[in-house]
């Protein structure tokens, strides 16, 4: 019966893989291989596709729903007041032409930090990003990583304090804030930008030693991207905001000066940080243990810091910017509507999950992670790595792994005095390495924005966005575990 349940499992994520990778709605796919797995492991359909799936995936939208919203949201607003491309438009201006890597690095690095949405940062610098290459002399080719670099790799998994819904999902599990293990972060941080941008240098010396052809292709424009429904049934379950929003509203002619651009931004990590450190602590929050709420601050300050800090946000931008909002209700329902498919995109996968870790066979898969040598933190990034490979969402293989193994590795960490802190860095950085494989919905929405191909540009996304992170992640654990967490 172990290997019969073992195979449903695998026929199942077979399933989940082949059809959503040929643009087929998770909605429906996660259920229908849920219900395989449980098939052939001879379990009760329809108890676990209501009772199983379904309480998993209420359960992970009750919990982190309102970050999808606020965020997505709050990136609509940047994006249609003219915040973003005000940024952008600084960084790139300030840098000029001769450090343009650098310069189209660190505005998608600036704006993700500030909690605006992975896609909206993908329309916003595409354009700019190939203007610029152009001027240097730099090949179109090198376009899709150097967006990568900035907007998805330390900034969603690393830099400490950032709102990205990836850094979010731990904290229930573990009892952290988006400040764990900060030294650390900061340490991966670095290591990822640094090889990264090493990288993006030797390939762009050896483009212009060879003379390489600039490249003629021009990025999509987000209309006809909005249109593509099989590009867009990827791309929903790898990030946090629905594309085909992003043409709804109307983005003004009149950006905002810079200091107001990115004051929005600024508000989102300083509330975020006060309130993970100072605010909430000092507040009297006895009523968390009534029977009503019944939950510790652990298991939701982490959560409501980062709510907080985007409300602050989104309050801020829209005291700066409500004339230059010409669309106000548009832009609001577009970022509102944008929030929807994703969050329940990816809860689908977690109710997968949750039923596949339900089956009597999914004890052979926990003993065989756990059972991985190097201690707690190896097997923990093995597990997220893996997971957020076959699904293709980083979130989403997150919120599986410690779904099924968190409560496990916090007692392991208990055991050893292994701090918390340690196990939510490492299982976000890596949830964010082996998610951009070819069939990444961000990967292939990338590649689109910016009119190019895997053929041309994946290798280059191979070596910044997952070979930076596994050196990144490889230091952490190899520091976490002589030094501890810091």
């Amino acid at each position: 019966m172990t290997l019969i349940g073992l195979a449903g499992i695998l026929v199942g994520l077979g399933v989940l893989i082949a059809f959503a990778y040929r643009g087929w709605s998770v909605l429906l796919l996660a259920p229908l291989a849920a219900l395989i797995a449980a098939l052939f492991a001879r379990e009760p359909l329809l108890a676990h596709w209501t009772e199983t799936f379904m309480r998993s995936a209420g359960a992970f939208l009750a919990r982190f729903f309102p970050l999808f919203l606020l965020g997505a949201l709050f990136g609509k607003l940047m994006e249609d007041s003219g915040s973003v491309t005000a940024i952008a438009r600084f960084m790139m201006q300030r840098l000029g032409k001769e450090r343009a890597m650098l310069a189209v690095v660190l505005a998608g690095a600036l704006v993700t930090y500030g909690g605006v949405s992975l896609f909206v940062a993908f329309f916003v610098l595409a354009p700019m990003a190939q203007e610029l290459f152009r001027g240097a002399n730099i090949p179109r080719r090198l376009m899709p990583a150097a967006i990568v670099l900035g907007t998805s790799t330390f900034t969603m998994s690393a830099l400490p304090g950032t709102p990205s819904i990836q850094n979010a999902i731990p904290m229930p599990f573990f009892g952290t804030t988006p400040f764990a293990a900060p030294g650390l972060g900061i340490l991966a941080s670095l290591i990822m930008l640094a090889f990264g941008l090493w990288w993006l240098g030797r390939e762009t010396m050896a483009a212009k030693r060879s003379g390489e052809d600039l490249g003629d292709g021009a990025p999509m424009p987000a209309d006809r991207l909005a249109m593509d429904e099989t590009l867009r049934e990827r791309a929903v379950v790898a990030r946090e905001f629905d594309p085909a929003e992003i043409v709804h509203g109307k983005e003004t002619d009149r950006s905002p000066p810079i200091a107001l651009a990115a004051l929005p931004l600024v508000v989102v990590i300083a509330v975020n940080l006060a309130m993970s450190l100072f605010v909430l602590g000092a507040l009297d929050m006895r009523y968390l243990a009534e029977p009503r709420f019944d939950v510790s601050l652990a298991d939701v300050g982490g959560v409501w810091a980062v709510i907080t800090a985007l409300a602050c946000a989104i309050v801020t931008v829209l005291a700066i910017n409500h004339r230059r909002l010409q669309t106000l209700r548009a832009t609001i329902d577009a970022g509102a509507n944008a929030a929807v498919l994703p969050a329940v995109s990816v809860a689908s996968l977690v109710g997968f999950g949750a039923v596949v870790a339900a089956m009597p066979a999914f004890a052979v898969v926990r003993d065989a992670v756990l059972g991985i040598g190097g201690g707690p933190l190896v097997s923990l990034a093995v597990a997220t790595n893996v997971l957020a490979a076959l699904t293709g969402s980083a979130s989403g293989g997150l919120t599986i792994a410690l779904d099924a193994l968190g409560a496990t590795y916090m007692a392991r960490a208990a055991e050893i005095g292994l701090d918390p802190g340690l196990l939510h860095r490492v299982a976000v950085i890596g949830s964010g390495t082996l998610d951009s494989l070819p069939h990444n919905g961000a990967v292939v929405t990338l590649l689109s924005v910016c009119g190019s191909t895997h053929h041309e540009s994946y290798r280059d996304i191979v070596m910044v966005g997952i070979v930076g992170a596994m050196l990144a992640l490889a230091a952490v654990i190899a520091l976490g575990s002589i030094v501890g967490s810091f």
